[in-house]
C-alpha cells in the first residue's frame, strides 16, 4: 500500500487500471480514480465477480458449478511490485496487476497468476529457483474488420506489402521502424525488460526476446507486452496479432520458453556440471517434459487455431517432444551455452498462450520429472520430423489427454483442471457451430 500510494503521489496519477489476467490471458478488471482506489484498499479490496475467471475468449461462461452458486464477489488485491505507468495516455494513468482472493483470504485456485506462484513455491520449498526467458513472436497485419476475409501484411514505409519471407532482415524491420520505436519507448516506460527484436520468417512477423528472470516477473512482462504491442500497432493504423497461425501459408507464431533451475543456496545452475556435462537433474527435467507436456498441451496451445501451427517446417514448428543439442526440429532444444547458462528451450507453446499458464505448465512438467526421476529418451541427432507426430492434433484430443492425466491433476489442482477444461470445451462447442469459408467454397455446389 505504501509503495502504491507513493507512486500515485509521485506521478500525480489520476486513474489506475487494476488488471487481472483471466484464463485466456485477457486483461480484465476495473479502472478506478486514484484517490478512490487508495480509500478502497484501506478497507478491503476491490470486489469483482468470481465468474470473470472462467469467462471464455468469446465472452461466454461454462457450467457455473465451477464457482459459488451465487456468483459472489472476490477481491482484487494489487501486487504493489507491478505498478507501472500506462505510457500511451495523455492523462497520468497507472496500471497494476492484482491477485484475487475470497473473503476468507483464500486465493482463487483457477487464477492463472496464482497457479504460477504455486509452481514457483513448489521449487522454492525444495531449495530450487527456476529461471525463465520467453521468445514471443507476433505478426503485424493490415486492419481487417471482416473475419471472412484472409489477413494481409500491412503496407510499410516503402508503400508496399512484404511479399516474401525476410528472416532477420534489417531493412524489413525498418519498414515499420516508427512502430518499433514506440514499442521500445513504451516498454522502457513500463520496465518491460525486452532484449532483442528481430524479423522472423513470416511476412511482417516479429520476434521479441525477453531477458532471463524470475518466472512471475517475466510472465507479468509478457502479459503487459502483448497489450502494449497491440496498442502501439493500432496507433499506427495496423494490428498486432498473437494468433498461433494467422496465415494459411505463412509460419506460425510461438512463445518459446527457455528455462533453467538454480540452487537457492549457492546460485549455481543445477543443469550442468562445472565442466559442462549434463546433470541428473537436467536429464530428469527433460524426461518430465517429454512425458507430461503432450498431456498439458491445452495450457500451451489453448485455442482451436493453436493446433494449425504444429508441423509448419518453415520455422521448425514441433511435432513431438524429441530433444537435442541446438536442434530446432525438436520440441525440446538445448542451446549451446556455457555451463552457468545451461537451459532447455520448450518450443511447443504458441504465442496465443496465457504467459502465466505457459510458464506454469513447463515448470510443472519439469518438476514432475525431477520428483519422479524420469529418464529422458536418447538425445536426437538428426531431424525430429523423421520421428512420429506425437502431439495432439486438435483441441478435443488435447483436452481429452489433459483431463485424464492423474499426475497433472495432483500437481496443478483438480479445480484448476476442471475450470480450464470447461472453458475450452465451451469454446470448442462455439467454434463447431461456425460454418467456415472452406465449407462454403468446396461443399456448396459440389456435394
Amino acid at each position: 500500500m505504501d509503495r502504491l500510494e507513493e507512486f500515485i503521489r509521485e506521478h500525480k496519477i489520476t486513474e489506475v487500471e487494476c488488471l487481472v489476467p483471466d484464463m485466456s490471458g485477457i486483461a480484465r478488471g476495473k479502472i478506478i480514480p486514484a484517490e478512490k482506489l487508495l480509500r478502497i484498499l484501506r478497507e478491503r479490496g476491490m470486489p469483482l465477480p468470481e465468474s470473470v475467471f472462467i469467462q471464455t475468449v468469446t465472452g461466454d461462461y461454462p457450467d457455473q458449478k465451477l464457482i459459488n452458486p451465487s456468483n459472489g464477489d472476490v477481491y482484487m488485491i494489487p501486487d504493489n511490485s507491478t505498478v507501472r505507468l500506462v505510457p500511451w495516455y495523455k492523462e497520468s494513468t497507472a496500471q497494476i496487476i492484482c491477485d484475487a482472493y475470497y473473503a476468507d483470504d483464500t486465493p482463487i485456485s483457477f487464477s492463472s497468476r496464482y497457479l504460477l506462484k504455486k509452481m514457483i513455491a513448489e521449487y522454492e520449498k525444495r531449495g530450487w529457483k527456476p529461471v525463465v526467458a520467453p521468445e514471443l513472436e507476433f505478426y503485424l497485419v493490415a486492419v481487417n474488420t471482416d473475419p471472412d476475409i484472409p489477413l494481409q501484411p500491412p503496407v510499410g514505409r516503402s508503400g508496399r506489402r512484404e511479399s516474401g519471407r525476410q528472416a532477420y532482415g534489417i531493412d524489413a524491420v525498418n519498414e515499420f521502424d516508427p512502430i518499433f520505436e514506440d514499442v521500445y519507448d513504451y516498454c522502457e516506460a513500463q520496465n518491460i525488460d525486452i532484449d532483442t527484436l528481430a524479423h522472423e520468417a513470416g511476412a511482417a512477423q516479429i520476434e521479441v526476446n525477453f531477458n532471463h528472470g524470475d518466472p512471475l516477473e517475466v510472465a507479468d512482462q509478457a502479459f503487459l507486452f502483448k497489450r502494449t504491442a497491440r496498442e502501439v500497432a493500432m496507433r499506427h493504423g495496423v494490428y498486432a496479432t498473437f494468433m498461433a497461425q494467422p496465415f494459411q501459408m505463412e509460419p506460425g507464431s510461438a512463445m518459446h520458453i527457455h528455462q533453467s533451475v538454480i540452487s537457492l543456496k549457492t546460485g549455481e545452475n543445477l543443469f550442468s556440471t562445472p565442466d559442462g556435462q549434463d546433470t541428473r537433474l537436467f536429464e530428469y527435467f527433460v524426461g518430465g517434459m517429454q512425458r507430461y507436456l503432450p498431456c498439458a498441451l491445452p495450457m500451451l496451445a489453448p485455442n482451436v487455431n493453436s493446433y494449425r501451427r504444429f508441423g509448419h517446417r518453415v520455422t521448425d514448428s514441433p511435432i513431438n517432444v524429441e530433444w537435442g543439442l541446438d536442434n530446432r526440429t525438436c520440441g525440446l532444444r538445448v542451446p549451446v551455452s556455457k555451463p552457468e547458462n545451461r537451459r532447455i528451450e520448450n518450443r511447443l507453446p504458441g504465442a496465443d498462450g496465457n504467459p502465466y499458464l505457459v510458464i506454469a505448465a513447463t515448470l510443472a512438467c519439469g518438476l514432475m520429472g525431477l520428483l519422479e526421476e524420469i529418464e529422458p529418451s536418447v538425445q536426437l541427432r538428426g531431424s525430429a520430423y523423421d520421428k512420429i507426430h506425437s502431439l495432439p492434433t486438435h483441441m478435443f484430443d488435447g483436452l481429452k489427454k489433459f483431463k485424464s492425466n492423474k499426475p497433472l491433476q495432483e500437481m496443478l489442482g483438480e479445480k484448476f483442471i476442471r475450470a480450464l477444461v470447461a472453458i475450452k470445451e465451451t469454446e470448442y462447442k462455439a467454434y463447431n457451430t461456425v460454418i467456415s469459408s472452406w465449407e462454403r467454397e468446396n461443399l456448396l455446389l459440389n456435394v
